[in-house]
């Protein structure tokens, strides 16, 4: 007979935790799926749904209904598409737009709430002359109100959102529509709303069935999210997956040391793993001063430490290649510096209007404009047409080619010497590739704006003003660098750019440079055990984005601090890794 295949640790574990998953969905109970690092999150939920899709597919599609997949990103809406088949009765929407789909037909309840969103909308209300019987839209993305429409802001459709669920006619259609939701990243679900779903869904029990998969201790992005989602035991089923399919074992086991509480198995456990840490305490010479900066190295002496760093590590064996090490740098404007795309980073106050191009600016120019400007300068121009959304069949004809021709070749140069402005004003004119809806909406507003006498704009006006006068002064080699950096092209990342990646050799280096985080703080907590009442919140900002960083890499882990660290912190860092801390 032939020899069973033996299962590994993190299979078990992954089974394990499919199978409670499966009853809980059996049993109609509320539950969260806590997935550290590596556990294959995505491959539970997809299959969490394909279960659904068995059960209730059927019975959904006569009455209309549909299993609802909230996601923070339109890459995880597309998989979870794509991997569910484009099965009809899944909606797989980010979270905005499916807060929308679901409350735009509640035109009144949205008018009478209008007043709740604060002092900014009051003042805009007043202004206009009142709410009468306008319609409520979300589409622009910015606020506005005339006489005949109210358009709102993304942050406005979560906090009505929000609202309206606390409205018993309301919950009660919506539940009926949407009888299942599935809420992929739950940490970084908007508090208020993790607050309203938890009263008015699994406190009562009463209403959809509710299921959250993320983790929350790889919450990094923003202050408003809600992170750790609890209840009460009999309201919440909680299930941990204690798998862990991307690391190497020693790299587990030091994860295990940092989050005892969710003990996770390796996939193989023949693997080893390498860590290795750096410290920079030996250095001689002043160490910077500026708040944010205390401690660490100057800019100089950081970088040349870095570039030993990656030259012992090559010594050692590792292939420092793009391909297979990525730097973790966890400061967006150094790596700005590095990168070349300082202006961008000015330009925008939120830095995941660009790095996860939310901006509709960006999301175009890198998306349209630089995947067609490539595939022309490739001379693959089926590409490019298909880039922009030009049919091929409307282009047959020497001239049309010629005029894109001299179109592409007037825009290529822009690209190079010019500004986005410069590239949006080419583009009113050629058409090639066309601005989409929001872009011409907002250069109108832009215009219309300039136009009216200084003393005459408003408070509103001068913001929008300054913000796209911001964008349209990005150098456009700026978008070319920066789109590079999104597109994973180059050794570097930040912490936007952490989550959810994975690579065989990871070098993470800790330094300061913005008062969020301090890791020789960190350390010494770790090592003390005695983190202040005041100081929770500050521990957990640290620990995560530590936890997401030393948990990116497959098989190699290299960590360099350019901050000066304690004796109490290097004692913290010894508890997680062990013997294998050295002086840079």
């Amino acid at each position: 007979m032939p020899q069973e295949q033996e299962i590994s640790p993190a299979e078990n574990a992954s089974i394990d935790c499919l199978n409670k998953v499966y009853r809980a969905i059996d049993e109609k109970k509320n539950f969260l799926v806590e997935a550290g690092a590596g556990a294959g999150k995505t491959y539970t939920l997809i299959k969490a749904l394909k279960y659904l899709i068995e059960k209730y597919a059927v019975e959904y599609e006569k009455t209309h209904k549909k299993i609802a997949c909230i996601t923070y990103t339109n890459v995880a809406k597309d998989e979870i598409q794509s991997r569910t088949d484009n099965h009809p009765v899944i909606l797989a929407e980010t979270i905005h737009a499916f807060a929308w789909e679901a409350m735009k037909g509640f035109q009144k309840a949205l008018r009478i709430r209008m007043n709740e969103l604060g002092d900014k909308w009051q003042a805009r209300i007043e202004e206009a002359g009142g709410i009468t019987s306008q319609e409520v839209i979300y589409n622009l993305g910015y606020p506005k109100i005339t006489d005949k429409e109210i358009y709102l802001h993304h942050n406005d459709v979560i906090k009505l959102f929000t609202s309206l669920l606390g409205d018993e006619k309301f919950k009660k259609i919506f539940s009926n529509q949407y009888p299942i939701i599935l809420i992929d990243e739950y940490q970084d679900t908007n508090k208020s709303l993790a607050d309203a779903i938890v009263a008015n869904f699994i406190t009562t029990g009463a209403g959809s069935m509710i299921g959250f998969f993320g983790d929350h201790w790889q919450k990094i992005y923003g202050s408003e999210s809600c992170g750790l989602i609890q209840a009460d035991e009999d309201k919440l089923t909680v299930i941990g997956k204690q798998a862990n399919f991307r690391s190497d074992k020693n790299i587990v086991a030091m994860l295990n040391r940092l989050r005892p509480e969710l003990q996770q198995f390796e996939y193989d456990p023949n693997s080893e793993g390498e860590l290795i840490v750096y410290q920079t305490n030996s250095w001689v010479g002043e160490r910077r001063t500026e708040s944010h900066w205390k401690g660490d190295l100057p800019e100089n002496a950081a970088h040349d430490f870095l570039e030993s760093t990656k030259e012992k590590l090559s010594n050692l064996g590792w292939d420092i290649s793009s391909e297979n090490t990525k730097i973790l740098m966890l400061t967006n404007n150094v790596l700005a510096a590095e990168q070349g795309y300082q202006t961008v980073a000015r330009a925008y106050s939120d830095s995941e209007d660009y790095l996860k191009k939310n901006d509709e600016y960006i999301s175009f120019l890198a998306d349209v404009v630089e995947i067609g400007s490539e595939a022309f300068n490739e001379r693959k121009y089926g590409a490019m047409l298909k880039a922009f959304g030009v049919n091929t069949a409307g282009i047959k004809k020497h001239s049309d080619k010629q005029i894109w021709h001299d179109a592409m070749i007037e825009l290529s140069t822009l690209r190079q010497n010019g500004t986005v402005g410069e590239v949006i004003d080419l583009l009113k004119t050629t058409s090639k590739p066309h601005l989409t809806r929001k872009i011409e909406e907002r250069e109108k507003r832009f215009s219309e704006i300039n136009n009216i006498a200084i003393a005459e704009r408003t408070d509103e006006d001068k913001k929008f003003l300054t913000k796209i006068s911001g964008i349209r002064a990005i150098p456009f080699s700026e978008i070319i660098n920066v789109t590079k950096y999104i597109d994973d092209k180059t050794l570097y990342s930040t912490k936007h750019g952490v989550k959810g990646a994975e690579f065989n050799n990871v070098i993470v280096v800790f330094g300061r440079g913005w008062n969020l985080y301090n890791w020789n703080q960190f350390l010494e907590w770790i090592h003390t055990g005695n983190i202040p009442a005041d100081k929770k919140e500050t521990f957990e900002r640290n620990r995560n984005l530590f936890y997401v960083a030393c948990s990116r890499p497959k098989k190699r882990l290299c960590l360099l601090f350019t901050q000066e660290l304690s004796e109490n912190a290097v004692s913290g860092l010894t508890t997680l890794f062990g013997d294998v801390i050295h002086s840079a």
